[in-house]
């Protein structure tokens, strides 16, 4: 028996939700007892799993899924799981692996619980704890199938180097049609991805148009940092779609999330509960966002912006 996890890669590279995944099936593995085999599809250097707690990779290498489908995805994760006779299969929450997820507990039968945000409580029976009503709350669900399928929230669990090794063998799944024929591919590759990000900058209409936007996009350089906006301000075409963070958009749970002219909308803060650090920047001192941060400046952001924009600036060289 081993625990099984499917790492993530774009274009060769591991994403960093790969190595969480890894860290948390290694927590789950020594509770139970067992290792932990991981899956790369298409991967460079997949033995630089074993640094975070993988003892076996099985490397996929099939030039039919350089783009994702998750009917061929799941169902190479699926004869990987059975070859190893693994009961626990670790996902991260990306939006990848939620689409495959259903597919993959169908095939294995397995019991699918998301958004899970800790290590298993109890093996007997398996009883994990996962975010619930909007991360609002949490529910401690209990996975009573043969295989347990859990979709990990993002940077819920953190990177946990082991310092071990891992042995990589080729593993050739059999690749179903799946019927689906995708003609391309547009992705922005010189920016910090939401899905990825440690910190994410964002902001709404209060910096009252697109040719404003080179606040945002300033503090998020500094800073290393995604860009994201509010769900008006995608509406108005101030920025593309992809950047809509919120219940209606893209999830954040990054360490840190910067709202700029941001009121705070109850289904923005749906979205961007499970961040661990929520700063607010804003004019109206009653902007619903204050009850949610954890820091507040009320003030504007066409002046407090750059000066925080060239402070960080100047304490990044000082420590370079």
């Amino acid at each position: 028996m081993s625990v099984i996890v499917y790492t993530e890669s774009e274009k060769g590279k591991f994403k960093k939700v790969a190595f969480e995944v890894v860290s948390y099936a290694k927590a789950i593995a020594d509770k139970m007892g067992t290792s932990v085999t991981a899956i790369a599809v298409n991967a460079e250097n997949p033995e630089s799993l074993g640094n975070y707690g993988a003892s076996k990779v099985l490397a996929v290498n099939d030039d039919s899924l350089n783009v994702f489908n998750a009917k061929k995805y799941a169902s190479a994760i699926e004869q990987a799981t059975k070859q190893e006779n693994a009961n626990v299969v670790v996902l991260s929450s990306s939006a990848d692996s939620k689409y495959l997820a259903p597919i993959l507990a169908v095939g294995l039968e397995a019991g699918y619980v998301s958004n899970v945000v800790e290590v298993p409580s109890n093996t007997a029976p398996f009883t994990v704890k996962r975010t619930a009503f909007t991360n609002k709350a949490f529910a401690h669900t209990e996975i009573n199938t043969e295989v347990k399928l859990i979709g990990l929230s993002n940077n819920s669990f953190g990177l946990v180097e082991s310092g071990g090794s891992a042995s990589v063998e080729t593993f050739t799944p059999n690749i179903p049609d799946s019927g689906v024929t995708v003609e391309s591919v547009d992705k922005a590759t010189d920016k910090v991805s939401i899905a990825d990000a440690e910190v994410v900058v964002s902001g709404g209409r209060g910096l009252k148009g697109p040719e404003n936007w080179a606040l945002i996009e300033d503090l998020a350089e500094v800073l290393n940092a995604a860009t994201a906006c509010s769900k008006p301000v995608s509406d108005l075409g101030w920025r593309p779609h992809s950047e809509h963070v919120g219940q209606t958009g893209k999830p954040v749970a990054s360490n840190l999330y910067i709202a700029i002219g941001i009121s705070g909308a109850i289904q923005h803060l749906a979205g961007i509960n499970s961040s661990k650090v929520k700063v607010v920047i804003n004019t109206d001192p009653e902007a619903p966002f204050f009850k949610a941060a954890d820091y507040g400046i009320v003030g504007d952001a066409f002046e407090v912006v750059p000066v925080l924009t060239e402070k960080l600036k100047a304490f990044k060289a000082q420590n370079a």
